[in-house]
């Protein structure tokens, strides 16, 4: 039953990130990307979760942990670039 549940979960996450992506080539402004590529980042994080739960390691729980580390710290420096123009003051 967890394969069942397990599939239709790598189908969602893989579907949002689809549009995602389309949001991110065809969005109006910076801001809209820049949020499009954090909730990239948020779905790459969800099925790296799945897929430590369908092999069974914890490796993958760390691994989604140190991406969600990076993707917080890019989408800072890109939200302070896209205010200030510079981001190291």
């Amino acid at each position: 039953m967890i394969h069942y549940a397990l599939t239709f979960a790598y189908g969602c996450f893989g579907l949002a990130l689809l549009f995602n992506l389309f949001r991110v080539v065809r969005a109006p402004g910076v801001t809209d990307r820049v949020l499009a590529l954090d909730t990239m980042v948020i779905n790459v994080i969800a099925l790296l979760i799945l897929f430590g739960i369908d092999e069974g390691s914890a490796m993958f729980f760390e691994a989604s942990v140190l991406f969600a580390m990076v993707g917080f710290v890019s989408t800072v420096a890109y939200a302070k670039f896209i205010l200030r123009g510079d981001i190291i003051e």
